[in-house]
């Protein structure tokens, strides 16, 4: 037991689980009443409940609190504050699963909570990340007790379609984070001879076409963490393994708790789409109230004004919208625990729209692209219209069905996959940066290579793009690629970009190609998640890919375009071209096309709602 003013802590007490393992787990108690019960507010992370989270800082001061100042805080304003290691990090014991004991251990987290004479019955759940996936799972199993939640930038909806796989790709993140947290193991902290070779392995020089296997990686001196990337990887059909109540809260809609909660998010963060879907499925289902915040920012990074490369202006960070973020979270809590206050977020769906700035280079180096809050009472939006652009047959977008057949093709090399530059990632680090970055290679770009080429110059990557518009587009929603396409291949993807082009200007003579939002598809996977099938050469096939969602203006001037390529490296596994059923095969070439005319119609639907809006 510590104290602090205010404030006493009861630190390691070992909450027991359902199977006899003991999660360490850290209580700050209010000094105002000692007496009288309060409500309760749980973290539960794996990163260290005395550690720091990278995000936790403010617009005015950006050195981040660290996990026990902001219980402390929290403490102080009369909530009993519970921050608890995950089963098998740091002081907690038993075996590190990644996802897949959350549920349980935190259902029975809470109902340990509920027995203490401390707590009032009421438990409110949030964090970020990690986090928030920890509060999806709990809340799958509705939990007594459980009666508000703050999920920040996570909580999957379902992690095979989005998070640890997307359109049957898996990606790559897993590995970089599976790397880093190995080395910060508490069983590498305590074998000198695994973190050694940890610290001696650069993924770097592991990540290719060719897959990892076991004993045969660069985390293989950490077993448990290779074992959980593989079961993963080999998984790649939607199989009961992707069903388990920790990534998979698309599967307890009905029965997930009904209790307030928030879902935030933002562009240019991997759980975007997992946001969105938990929010609009949910607020369908329960009485809620259920409430979508989504910035422009990066994985968690509420409190700057830039993602990757470009600049969106001072009102853009979550401090300005919203206020500080514990003092927010704590009025979100104070209205839906304690009955104080007034509802702090009363409208349904805040979002930010991109675009819209000056299109100068700022003073940081970064391009000025802009853009302000806007509310909503749903997702999507009441006055959004779906535009149909058809493909034509000089590569350009145009509102006309076209009458003349045309056939696109490009040839897929899996040795020379299409460098990731930007986009919803996190833990991508040291191998793909998350945001927006013009779409041209650069010697720090993974993969990128002399002369360091615009990707639309590339000849695996096929450009369709609008007229320079004549007006401003506002597209907030899901754009969705309707493509016939064909392969000399039994297996490949496709995959979509959605770029805002800006014309060329002072600050940059060659304009700026700013990725927007992206899709994948692999083909074996065209019809169904669960029994894929394989191409059949020269076969034109009907395709649907959906973009990541997104919220941007694309100004008067500009164009809009979109990349069809085959690979998105290192974002996703590259697809070696060959029937996955034989193992062994050598990667080869794979000639793509995509079809356009009166037979073969592609289209992009847009989404696009009022430009004065």
């Amino acid at each position: 037991m510590s104290d602090t003013v205010g404030v006493t802590i009861l630190s390691n007490i070992m909450v027991k689980m359902r199977d006899g393992t003991h999660l360490a787990t850290d209580v700050y108690l209010p000094e105002a009443d000692k007496t009288k019960p309060a409500s309760v507010l749980l973290e539960r992370t794996p990163y260290d409940k005395l550690g720091t989270n990278h995000s936790d800082f403010s617009s005015r001061d950006h050195q981040p609190l660290s996990k026990p100042e902001i219980a402390k805080k929290f403490a102080e304003r009369g909530y009993v504050f519970i921050l608890q290691d995950c089963r098998g990090r740091y002081r907690s014991e038993g075996v590190f699963q990644k996802y897949l004991c959350e549920a349980q251990d935190g259902a029975d987290t809470i109902d340990w909570i509920i027995q203490q004479p401390w707590c009032n019955g009421k438990v409110g759940t949030l964090g970020l990340s990690y986090g928030a996936h920890v509060q999806a799972a709990l809340a799958s199993l509705n939990p007594h007790g459980l009666r508000a939640m703050f999920l920040d930038s996570g909580g999957f909806s379902s992690a095979y379609h989005s998070g640890i796989r997307q359109g049957g790709a898996y990606e790559l993140k897993q590995l970089t984070w599976a790397m880093k947290h190995a080395l910060l193991s508490p069983e590498s902290d305590a074998d000198p001879a695994r973190r050694s070779a940890l610290e001696k392995a650069d993924i770097r020089d592991w990540l290719s076409v060719e897959r990892w296997r076991k004993g045969h990686s660069p985390i293989s001196a950490a077993p448990e963490y290779e074992d959980f990337i593989l079961e993963q990887w080999k998984n790649e059909t939607f199989t009961d393994f992707w069903k388990q109540s920790g990534i998979y809260a698309r599967g307890a809609y009905d029965t997930f708790a009904d209790v307030p909660m928030v879902h935030m998010s933002s562009w240019y963060d991997p759980y975007a789409l997992t946001a969105i879907e938990n929010f609009t499925e949910l607020s369908a289902r329960k009485v809620g109230p259920i409430k979508l915040i989504m910035g422009p920012w990066t994985h968690g990074k509420r409190s700057v004004t830039f993602a990757g490369d470009v600049d969106f202006g001072e009102a853009s960070t979550f401090d300005a919208q919203f206020g500080d973020y514990v003092a927010l979270r704590a009025k979100w809590f104070d209205y839906h625990l304690n009955a104080l206050g007034s509802e702090p977020l009363p409208h349904s769906v805040y979002f930010f729209q991109m675009g819209g700035g000056s299109g100068c280079r700022l003073p940081s180096g970064r391009l000025d692209h802009g853009g302000r809050w806007q509310i909503a009472e749903s997702w999507p939006l009441a006055e959004t219209t779906i535009h149909s652009f058809y493909i034509q047959p000089d590569a350009s977008l145009a509102e006309a069905s076209p009458l003349q057949s045309h056939q696109f093709t490009y040839i897929s090399d899996p040795y020379d996959p299409v460098p990731t530059i930007g986009g919803p990632i996190a833990s991508g680090a040291p191998v793909m940066e998350a945001g927006g970055f013009d779409q041209r290679e650069r010697p720090d770009v993974f993969k990128s290579s002399p002369p360091f080429r615009a990707l639309s110059d590339r000849p695996d990557i096929l450009i369709f793009e609008t007229d320079a518009l004549t007006g401003d587009l506002n597209v907030t929603g899901q754009v969705v690629a309707d493509l016939f396409v064909s392969s000399n291949a039994v297996d490949t993807d496709f995959t979509i970009k959605v770029v805002d082009v800006y014309p060329p200007s002072d600050s940059y003579p060659e304009g700026y190609a700013l990725n927007i939002a992206h899709g994948i598809l692999r083909m074996r996977f065209r019809d169904s998640f669960e029994q894929p099938e394989p191409m059949e050469s020269g076969t034109v096939y009907q395709i649907s890919i959906p973009s990541f969602p997104m919220s941007n203006v694309f100004c008067a001037g500009h164009r809009l375009r979109i990349e069809v390529a085959s690979s998105n490296f290192p974002h996703f596994d590259v697809n070696p071209n060959t029937d996955w059923r034989v193992e062994g095969l050598t990667p080869c070439l794979a000639h793509n096309s995509v079809h356009v005319g009166k037979r073969h119609p592609s289209t992009i639907y847009i989404p696009v709602i009022p430009a004065t809006r």
